[in-house]
């Protein structure tokens, strides 16, 4: 009985761990507004390709520390993980460059949307391109997020372009780290697709500079180690959530998720004096309405599926009895 108490509060610990490190994974993503407002006046370009180089700095020391170098070679001699990989880094950069350009000029509370959009898009993606089913709730929930769309399209006198490219673009990179599954760390992936994309970064950088449109040495030490410093800021939450992702049940991951629009929605309407009228609130307020649906029905998945778990271990220590 001892022995089932210490593997139970062992287990609880666990948990509540993951649930630390996926709350401050979230909170750190939802307050980058604020880091990307203050790169200013880098432009959206700029930021983008030091984040890319920084980034793959730090993964290949980290890596490099821990003697883990040895998946890029099987990497190079898997050409179909190496596509998937490819994909993913180009979905990502789309994603990286569409979220700082909208911070940059002044669209925050449009960004936020995207990510509000993003478990809606998710599931959307699954029914066109894995032909999964859906469940009653998640089929209202995908009608009532196209609602807030068309709503928000209304208002906005076109399609916010920016809330929905970023939602396409994220929803796919999930996709394609779906694909890749587990056979790569977070850390190697991020490497791996960093890496793709650091020869164009360079090309990108060296341009910027040739026609004067750096500052990573015209504006001082600071910001020159702010700009360092993104590949840190990108790497951190990334780590913290794999962390995570081990401990908690999918469950709390899809509702912790929530943190990081929500933040970004207050830095914009709080810190960043974006305004957001009436209209737009009740679009929000629909979109919300769809991902409590989603949530709900999340939850109640998990339970089922627990439910039908244990009732399988009392199946199996019944016939171990007998």
């Amino acid at each position: 009985m001892g022995l089932l108490t210490r593997s139970g509060t062992s287990g609880q610990t666990e948990v509540s761990k993951g649930a630390t490190y996926g709350f401050a994974a979230y909170v750190i993503w939802g307050a980058f507004p604020l880091y990307f407002h203050a790169l200013e006046p880098s432009g959206a370009w700029e930021v983008l390709v030091h984040r890319i180089l920084w980034t793959f700095v730090v993964c290949v020391i980290v890596l490099a520390y821990l003697r883990k170098m040895a998946f890029a070679r099987d990497l190079l001699h898997n050409p179909r993980r190496l596509a998937a990989v490819t994909i993913a880094s180009l979905m990502i950069a789309t994603n990286w460059t569409i979220y700082v350009e909208a911070v940059v000029t002044g669209h925050v509370v449009e960004a936020s949307l995207g990510y509000f959009l993003n478990p809606l898009v998710t599931v959307a993606l699954g029914v066109v391109v894995l032909r999964e089913r859906l469940r009653r709730l998640q089929w209202i929930a995908v009608g009532v997020g196209i609602v807030a769309c068309i709503y928000l399209a209304i208002d906005y006198g076109h399609l916010p372009w920016i809330s929905v490219c970023l939602a396409l673009s994220f929803a796919s990179y999930g996709f394609m780290k779906n694909r890749i599954g587990g056979s790569m760390t977070p850390l190697e992936s991020l490497a791996s697709e960093t890496a793709v994309l650091t020869p164009v970064a360079v090309v990108v950088l060296v341009a910027l500079t040739v026609t004067g449109h750096t500052t990573f040495t015209t504006d001082g030490t600071g910001h020159a180690l702010l700009l360092m410093s993104s590949g840190v800021a990108t790497a951190i939450p990334l780590l913290l959530f794999a962390a995570a992702a081990r401990r908690v049940p999918l469950v709390t991951i899809g509702l912790l998720q929530f943190i990081t629009p929500v933040l970004q929605l207050l830095c914009g309407v709080l810190l960043l004096d974006e305004h957001l009228n009436t209209a737009r609130w009740i679009g929000f307020g629909i979109v919300w309405v769809a991902l409590a649906l989603l949530s709900l029905d999340s939850l109640r998945a998990g339970t089922r599926s627990r439910r039908q778990r244990r009732l399988l271990e009392v199946e199996l220590a019944a016939e171990d009895c007998h």
